[in-house]
């Protein structure tokens, strides 16, 4: 695949983003919207632990383990993992405390997914440069989990702030992550990345997405005190997830 169509497949891939933010056009019924909220926190908390825990987790821990001793990569597995819950906390208390709650939550989200989406914009160039139907496949499959990432940032910042403008500048940042991601790693790393690198960094971001979503996103779903929409939203990321696993 040339490195145009390369770069464009991660363009692609990462403003799938934009399409989850769709849903805030919804016309909600001002009785319902706690519900739709409660559902969509849900949806987004199985769908960043799905892909921290059967994705990036394994994938990472594996490719450590294999470049270094058991010990010293488990030392830098747990060190790594525990920066990645650190820097949550910090990025957490560097936001306003008088920010709004739902709209805090939805920038956390943002740049979690902002860090996520990075590597794995390099990984998608990288891959359809050496392997073109590698390439597509791993574009289908951040697709398919982009979508509800957007949901995930779009959500929370609209009913935040009233604003559409901002909900989709907002989830645009985060898609933009991974072009720019595919750029730099022509421009400046292409001869450099290596896998343990992207593991690395992939472990890091795991560390971020599984604490956002129990330590920010699941007591936010549970103080709507919808139960039925927590369970919904939890059962259908779920699925989703083992579908794209299923299918890529």
């Amino acid at each position: 695949m040339s490195t145009l169509n390369a770069f464009l497949t991660s363009t692609i891939a990462g403003m799938s983003t934009l399409l989850g933010s769709i849903i805030i056009f919804f016309n909600i019924k001002e009785n319902k919207i706690n519900k739709f909220i409660t559902f969509c926190l849900s949806f987004s908390i199985a769908i960043i632990l799905g892909i921290s825990i059967t994705d990036l987790i394994p994938s990472s821990f594996f490719q450590i383990l294999f470049n270094y001793q058991k010990l010293t990569g488990i030392i830098i597995i747990l060190i790594t993992f525990l920066l990645g819950i650190i820097s949550v906390l910090f990025i957490n208390k560097l936001i306003n405390n008088n920010t709004d709650s739902l709209y805090k939550l939805g920038i956390l989200s943002m740049l979690a997914l902002m860090l996520h989406n990075f590597p794995e914009g390099i990984a998608t160039f990288m891959g359809s440069v050496h392997n073109p139907s590698l390439g597509i496949k791993l574009s289908l499959a951040i697709m398919f989990h982009n979508i509800p990432e957007g949901i995930s940032i779009a959500v929370p910042i609209y009913y935040a702030t009233k604003s559409k403008k901002k909900a989709l500048f907002n989830t645009f940042l985060s898609g933009l992550a991974e072009p720019l991601g595919a750029l730099l790693a022509y421009i400046f790393l292409k001869n450099y990345i290596t896998n343990l690198m992207i593991s690395i960094v992939l472990l890091f971001v795991a560390g971020i997405m599984i604490t956002l979503s129990i330590h920010e996103m699941l007591p936010k779903a549970l103080s709507y005190k919808e139960n039925k929409f927590i369970y919904l939203g939890l059962a259908i990321g779920i699925l989703l997830i083992l579908i794209n696993h299923f299918l890529f």
